[in-house]
């Protein structure tokens, strides 16, 4: 017994569990008192059984010390009461003194010797001294006993049978140690029972696998898990299904041999006979539909042989129905219920490409002046609407086609060419209109076509391409349907090769300033306008309109802009090198103000050129106080502050200029000659003009005449008053080389 409890005290150490220690302290701690009650059966000599009895009674405090250490670490408890720990630690070390004591004081026992079995046996005498060490040993042990009785009590079912072969095994120690203590029987055998107990405490600690324990909570892990589960033997005999499974297959516990077939006629037969799979299954159509997925799995025994399948079944309706629904918001605009612009263009590329042998065309819907809709009705109506427009389409197309909204009052299509009716959809779109209770509105909606050519063309481009065929329309009320056609092709093709090209043009210096001289009313070349032109390696030389609302379209003009403003300056300072005391004026895009601080960057270049500020005039047209306007009034304040002069461009030409002009911060206002001239009264055109020139008078701004082609024209505008005049009359626009020497001339 002592050599097994030694090498279980050195495995428990060497194992890796927290209580390993605990275990071996107990058990090291049980040795001795084995050893004394061993001498003291074994001896037949009085000092050897005496030298036993303090092994022993030794012993039995250090094995009482060790029990309530492992007590605490078993059971998990921490100590609460750290005074009467101490207590308890002091009394054991008390007792140990005064055991050690006995040969000199002789108050705790002696021994007395008898016969048993014709061999001598020295028995213990107690005193007062060992009855305090047995009243001590048994109150600790009693206190480790009632720590398992409560921790046992206090326990779930499936954790008391650990507790409860401790709590057994220390009762029937106590009671045999109780026995041999009060019968006085010679040869004491409680110690057998005390070994016992430390192998016991040994094998459920550290090597005990709960296995009854571990079957009821899997049994019941498994009842709870929300999958239905099924376990089968090698013939495919149902042994046992979880509550999940028994609801499945609408089965009580009892009845399991039935389980097979009521999955075989909800699911179908299993697969195959391979090992291990997994599919999915549908049962039901449309809402009512649940979908489940199946695994199969096969269980081995030892010998590799097949001791049986479990099978899962997980129920993934919910699981489904929030994706579906999910996927539905985000491939569904809200406000409409039809596809977001994204979805549509991934399912338009996707039909295009899986139906090669059908023809199919894209169009752009396009309501016209919704704003005014919103503003005038009401955003509520104008909900409404978008979802009536988007009603009309779903019903309108047929159930070839493809649609969705693109953007706020845009939407897309996509149909085969043969569906495509545009004298029906026509005849509908003459007359659309919109009631919601009181209100009633006829909507102007234009669709835009572009048949498919390259089914790898993107579909946004496609759309783009639908797009620019409302050009065509543009504000004509009686026509709704335009095609994309080559001419179409071929501009947006050029409009993406000189695009390409601008940064380069601009390096070489293949744009260039062209320069319109403006005069006085005596014909002096005063200043001039400095306009660009494209001189081009392989088009020649290209006017403004090839390629300025090009980049007026896609914002490139403020390149231009920045370019030809860095040109007027360059060329000032050339003149101020020689002399020559004349102005530039260059003019700003509305588009300019949006990418860059304008009077930064002039500003920046004045001062790099080192230019009078007087001579660089800053060129704007009304469409610039479109937007913005205290802003913009701000910034042409900032310029005449600076010392430049800000003239007004095509005045007259636009809807706002009178009701602008009492405000706008100008020095020059540019009438445009082509606001009279298609006039058939040239009394009342005159009577105009005069009037603004008067006009300009009064408000202290000088007038310049623009578009002046005739000596008559000329004549009359300066009897008018008019101080400032440009035009083909005096010359056309020219490079710079031509317009100094023109200068010269003049």
């Amino acid at each position: 017994m002592t050599v097994v409890l030694t090498a279980c005290a050195f495995n428990a150490k060497k194992s890796n569990k927290p209580i390993g220690k605990s275990v071996a302290i107990l058990l090291s701690a049980i040795t001795p008192p084995i050893i004394g009650n061993m001498l003291i059966i074994a001896s037949g000599y009085e000092v050897l059984s005496t030298v036993g009895c303090y092994f022993y009674f030794l012993g039995m405090d250090l094995s009482m010390f060790s029990l309530l250490v492992f007590t605490f670490d078993y059971c998990m408890i921490k100590w609460s009461n750290l005074a009467l720990k101490r207590i308890i630690y002091s009394l054991l070390i008390i007792d140990a003194i005064q055991i050690v004591l006995n040969p000199i004081t002789g108050h705790a026992f002696d021994t007395e010797m008898i016969e048993f079995g014709g061999y001598p046996y020295y028995r213990i005498i107690p005193f007062g001294g060992l009855t305090f060490h047995r009243i001590l040993d048994y109150g600790i042990f009693l206190a480790a006993f009632i720590i398992f009785i409560n921790k046992a009590r206090k326990s779930p079912k499936y954790y008391k049978e650990r507790y409860t072969v401790i709590i057994v095994s220390l009762s029937i120690t106590c009671l045999t140690l109780t026995y041999f203590i009060f019968s006085r029987t010679p040869i004491d055998r409680s110690m057998i029972c005390l070994g016992i107990f430390g192998l016991l405490v040994y094998y459920f600690s550290i090597h005990y696998r709960p296995l009854r324990l571990l079957d009821r909570m899997l049994a019941d892990l498994a009842s709870d898990i929300p999958d239905a589960l099924f376990l089968f033997d090698a013939y495919n005999n149902c042994i046992w299904a979880n509550t999940a499974g028994c609801q499945l297959v609408n089965i009580e516990n009892d009845q399991f041999d039935k389980a097979f077939d009521a999955l075989v006629n909800l699911f179908g037969p299993p697969n195959d006979d391979r090992e291990a799979w997994m599919t999915r299954r549908i049962v039901g159509q449309g809402d009512t539909a649940r979908y489940f997925t199946l695994e199969w799995h096969t269980l081995k025994d030892d010998a590799d042989r097949s001791a049986g399948v479990y099978m899962s079944v997980r129920d993934n309706t919910a699981e489904q129905q929030t994706y579906k629904q999910e996927f539905y918001n985000a491939t569904h605009d809200t406000l409409t219920g039809i596809y977001t612009k994204e979805y549509l263009y991934e399912i338009i590329h996707k039909t295009i490409l899986e139906n090669q042998n059908e023809d199919y065309i894209v169009v752009f819907v396009d309501v016209k002046n919704f704003k005014i809709v919103n503003d005038i009705f009401g955003t509520d109506f104008g909900d409404y609407a978008i979802k009536c427009i988007a009603a009309w389409i779903s019903t309108d197309v047929s159930d070839n086609c493809v649609y969705g909204r693109l953007a706020g009052d845009t939407f897309g299509i996509c149909l085969p060419k043969k569906d495509f009716d545009e004298q029906r959809l026509n005849m509908q779109l003459q007359d659309f209109i919109v009631v919601n209770e009181n209100l009633e509105h006829h909507i102007l909606i234009h669709l835009g076509v572009y048949e498919v050519i390259d089914r790898n063309t993107e579909v946004s481009v496609m759309f783009d391409r639908a797009h620019l065929a409302l050009s065509h329309i543009k504000d004509d009320y009686q026509k709704h349907i335009a095609y994309y056609d080559d001419e179409m092709r071929k501009k947006v093709l050029w409009d993406q090769n000189i695009s390409a090209q601008l940064h380069e043009a601009i390096t070489l210096r293949q744009l260039c300033p062209y320069l319109q001289p403006i005069a006085d009313s005596s014909g002096k070349v005063v200043g001039c306008e400095a306009l660009v032109r494209w001189i081009h390696p392989e088009n020649g030389f290209m006017p403004p309109g090839k390629f300025i609302p090009v980049f007026e379209k896609n914002g490139m003009i403020v390149e231009v802009d920045k370019y030809m403003w860095r040109c007027a300056c360059e060329i000032l300072s050339s003149w101020k090198e020689k002399g020559i005391d004349l102005f530039v004026s260059v003019n700003i895009s509305p588009k300019d103000f949006y990418f860059m601080d304008v009077n930064a960057e002039i500003r920046r270049l004045v001062k790099k050129y080192e230019v009078d500020p007087a001579k660089l005039r800053i060129e704007i047209t009304e469409s610039v106080m479109m937007d913005d306007v205290d802003n913009r009034m701000d910034i042409l304040k900032q310029f005449r502050e600076e010392g430049f002069i800000v003239e007004m461009d095509d005045f007259g030409s636009g809807f706002s200029s009178l009701n602008m002009l009492k405000d706008m911060p100008v020095d020059v206002l540019k009438i445009d000659m082509n606001f009279l001239g298609k006039t058939t009264d040239d009394e009342r055109s005159n009577t105009i003009v005069q009037n603004i020139i008067n006009l300009t008078h009064d408000l202290k701004i000088e007038s310049l005449t623009e578009g002046v082609e005739t000596e008559n024209q000329y004549k009359a505008l300066a009897q008018m008053g008019c101080r400032l005049f440009q035009g083909y009359y005096f010359a056309k626009p020219m490079p710079i080389e031509e317009f100094m020497s023109f200068y010269s001339a003049n």
